[in-house]
This record gives structure tokens, C-alpha cells and sequence, in this order.
């Protein structure tokens, strides 16, 4: 059993494992200590205390915590962080004055304040190395430019989705995995780009962490168009609810009416087919995959 400390670092929700410095330490959620990462000292602030955890769930070598924040360290943070829109609206003069084709997203001084950290966008790479030197001028510290995605920048500034909470990629989603348009349909949602794209541009993180439990629920559901019995007859699979376990049907009655109704998925019989997906390749659909 290995013991672990789990932190968190600004502008993340990923939890990270580090050691305590020692082994009767322990430490306050919600309090600030500095860790060397392979960035260098970073700040990062207690998610949980002091707990075991098998082996196999560590990732070697586990790095320990340096020490507790002090007021100073608090203090000196605080004021760096109050340096950083002086520094961004200072930067986006620069790109401006030298023409440059790249979009500033963020920026962040590092815990020892000898460094800044720019992030951007831009369609491709861009030649900053005047950028560096005019910024190095100015700030008379280390430079660095970070060229991030779309996704990224999304992240970095966060923002609410259309479902009303904050974007999962920075609030729960620890890192970003591979979103299908074969997902959206699975899930039986709309097709239309607008529905199921983020803030971003590009398919909604959401759909990847739920499609588990739809890829499993659609295999047991039938086909949208499809000739089902139920105890009214045989009818049309109009929709599925795959929440409910339900199954819409419209029945043709022999008098010539129609009836629409909701079935319990176990009252109706049917030959399961595979998923139609000649519909989902157009170029606009796939231009939100990564």
C-alpha cells in the first residue's frame, strides 16, 4: 500500500498523487502546498488528506509534497495573479504591433513569478520568436508561448454549456477522450451541429462518459422504422426511450386508425438489427470530431 495526497493545480479538475513529505503529516482540504512537478515548484491546493491505496494505482516514482504554503507564499500568489491582465492586454499589443496571426487565450507567472506562461490559438504555426523578445524586454523575465487547440482554450477559460452547468472539460472531465458523431446518434439525439457541440466548436464532452451506458441499452432496443408486435398489434418503432425503457409505436388499426403509444421495452417482440450509420458521414458532422 502506497500513501497518497491528492492535489489539484489551477485551471484543472484532474486530481494528481503526491506523497506527504512525511509519514505522520497531514494535511487540511482546500489548504495550498508546493510540489516540483516537471514544470518546476508549482502551487497546488489539498483535495484529499493523507490516505492508502494499492500499488498499482500509483504511478512511479511518486513524488512527495516540498512543504505547506506560508502567508508569504499566499500573499506573493495572490499578487502575481493580479499581475496577469496587465500581462495579457500587454502581450496583445505586441501580437498586434508585429501583425502576428494568433489569438491570446490565457496566461499565468509561475510560483517562483520568474517565468510567464502565454497560451494561444492559431489555424497553424506561427514564427513568435520577435513576440518573445519584445515580451522578455518588458517583463524582464523568462517567456514562454504555449500553443494550445480549440478544446484547450475552452478549458483555460471555462464557461457554461447548453445544458446550463459549467463545461464538464473544466469542471469533472480530468482529460478530454475521443468524441464520435456514432455517439450522438447511438444516444438517439439530433444530427444538427449547433445540438451537439460545445462552447468550443466541437462534440460535446458529455456524450463520451454517458455513451457506455447508451451503446448498452441501444443494442437492446429496436430499430427506428422498424416492424415491432406489441398487445395492440404490429406497428412502427416511431422513437426510443432509452432512459425509460420505452418504445413508441404507431399502429395501424384494421378500421383504418391510428394510435401512437409508449411500450415497457419488454412488451415488445422484435428481430434486433444493427445500427444504421449512412447518415453520419457528412463533412460539416465530422468536422466536430477531433
Amino acid at each position: 500500500m502506497e500513501k497518497i495526497v491528492g492535489i489539484k493545480f489551477k485551471n484543472t479538475s484532474k486530481v494528481y498523487y503526491f506523497a506527504p513529505a512525511n509519514k505522520d503529516e497531514h494535511y487540511e482540504v482546500g489548504s495550498g502546498v508546493i510540489v516540483e512537478t516537471a514544470k518546476g515548484l508549482e502551487y497546488g491546493m489539498v483535495v484529499f488528506d493523507v490516505k492508502e491505496v494499492n500499488d498499482d494505482e500509483v504511478v512511479q516514482p511518486l513524488k512527495p509534497i516540498i512543504r505547506k504554503t506560508t502567508k508569504k507564499d499566499d500573499a506573493f500568489i495572490k499578487e502575481n495573479e493580479k499581475k496577469i491582465p496587465s500581462a495579457i492586454k500587454t502581450a496583445e499589443e505586441k501580437i498586434a504591433k508585429l501583425g502576428l496571426d494568433m489569438k491570446l487565450s490565457g496566461a499565468e507567472y509561475s510560483f517562483d513569478g520568474k517565468k510567464i506562461v502565454f497560451y494561444f490559438t492559431a489555424d497553424g504555426r506561427v514564427d513568435f520568436r520577435d513576440l518573445v523578445k519584445e515580451l522578455a524586454s518588458t517583463f524582464k523575465i523568462r517567456i514562454e508561448l504555449r500553443q494550445i487547440g480549440i478544446r484547450d482554450e475552452t478549458k483555460l477559460l471555462g464557461g457554461f454549456g447548453p445544458c446550463g452547468r459549467a463545461c464538464c472539460c473544466s469542471s469533472c472531465v480530468p482529460d478530454f477522450k475521443k468524441v464520435s458523431i456514432k455517439m450522438a446518434k447511438t444516444q438517439g439525439l439530433s444530427l444538427n451541429p449547433t445540438k451537439i457541440s460545445g462552447l468550443c466548436g466541437r462534440l460535446m464532452c458529455c456524450l463520451e462518459y454517458e455513451n457506455p451506458y447508451y451503446s448498452e441499452v441501444y443494442k437492446k432496443m429496436p430499430k427506428v422504422g422498424s416492424t415491432v408486435s406489441t398487445e395492440e398489434g404490429n406497428g412502427t418503432v416511431i422513437a426510443n426511450n432509452m432512459l425509460k425503457l420505452e418504445v413508441k409505436v404507431k399502429v395501424v388499426k384494421g378500421d383504418g386508425s391510428e394510435i401512437y403509444k409508449d411500450f415497457p421495452l419488454e412488451k415488445v417482440r422484435f428481430k434486433n438489427g444493427k445500427p444504421d450509420d449512412d447518415d453520419i458521414d457528412s463533412d460539416e458532422l465530422k468536422n466536430l470530431e477531433d
